[in-house]
């Protein structure tokens, strides 16, 4: 914060340049007119005060830049009586300039003592075991607690994070071992589930393979059933088709039977031909009358 202070009656005309990373505030004799924006601003050389006295002109400037502020080394009592010291930064920036320079005598005292206070609030109420398994809840509660009250001198909270957790010796060693367990624990946990999740995925495998193999055994036996059926359709309608052509055949034998005739004449003549071969001829039996008057066959 820097302060400008004219009142050279010589100098018609004053100027003043506000950078764009500040806002500056115009005093006369100590009263705020306004605030200056970023720019080149002209200030009166003279105001027309009674008796023509010479007006006091100051312009006070203001960083609106977003800041860091980090409180260090904060030795807080828990709820279960265990002390710890705690480091926390805040991130913040100015929004009202004139508000940040009276409202408050030092906004980043204040807003360092607020901070302070909203985390002896929350240590206050938290447990050990609550700040080891919950440690953005502490930063929440600083947040939380502090954004209202800096709002109220101009200043807007961006973030306030916890950057140092320290615990007495033992308890550190204790922590450490607990976490050393923890990391184990863990290890052992995602090996666990890595095997899980292999042999999910093997036996996944096997029955996708059995189950492919099976569909495969199926479609086999579905094309073995159609080739038998087709084979079985074949035969018998040859066998069909060879009935039909003997009764054709017989047909024609009914209706000629000297072509009957001939045909047997044709086979007596192929069975002649093999040496081999024995033909049986039946002749009609004579019936003659014995001496009693019964018939009798020679």
């Amino acid at each position: 914060m820097a302060t400008i202070i004219t009142n050279d009656h010589r100098l018609a005309r004053r100027e003043v340049i506000i950078k764009s990373t500040h806002r500056g505030l115009l005093y006369h004799d100590g009263v705020l007119v306004r605030v200056l924006e970023a720019g080149r601003h002209v200030l009166p050389g003279r105001l027309a005060l009674p008796f023509r006295r010479r007006a006091r002109v100051e312009v006070v400037l203001v960083d609106v830049r977003e800041r860091e502020l980090t409180i260090k080394g904060q030795e807080i009592l828990t709820s279960d009586k265990v002390a710890i010291r705690v480091s926390i930064v805040v991130q913040f920036r100015v929004t009202d300039p004139a508000a940040a320079l009276q409202q408050v005598a030092e906004y980043e005292d204040r807003l360092y003592s607020d901070v302070q206070l909203a985390a002896r609030r929350s240590l206050a109420s938290m447990t050990l075991e609550d700040i080891l398994t919950n440690r953005t809840r502490l930063s929440e509660d600083i947040l939380a607690d502090v954004l209202g009250a800096a709002a109220g001198y101009g200043v807007q909270i961006l973030r306030a994070d916890v950057k140092d957790l320290i615990f007495p010796g033992n308890l550190q060693e204790i922590m450490n071992r607990v976490l050393a367990t923890e990391r184990l624990s863990q290890a052992e946990l995602v090996q666990a589930r890595t095997k899980a999740e292999t042999q999910r995925i093997d036996a996944e495998a096997k029955a996708e393979a059995r189950r492919v193999e099976a569909a495969a055994e199926v479609e086999r036996q579905r094309l073995a059933a159609e080739a038998n059926a087709e084979a079985e359709r074949i035969r018998t309608a040859a066998e069909v088709d060879a009935v039909r052509q003997r009764q054709q055949v017989a047909q024609v034998f009914s209706a000629s039977p000297a072509l009957l005739r001939l045909r047997e004449l044709e086979t007596l003549r192929e069975l002649a031909q093999v040496a081999n071969a024995r033909i049986y001829i039946g002749f009609p039996k004579h019936v003659r009358p014995d001496a009693d008057g019964v018939d009798r066959d020679e």
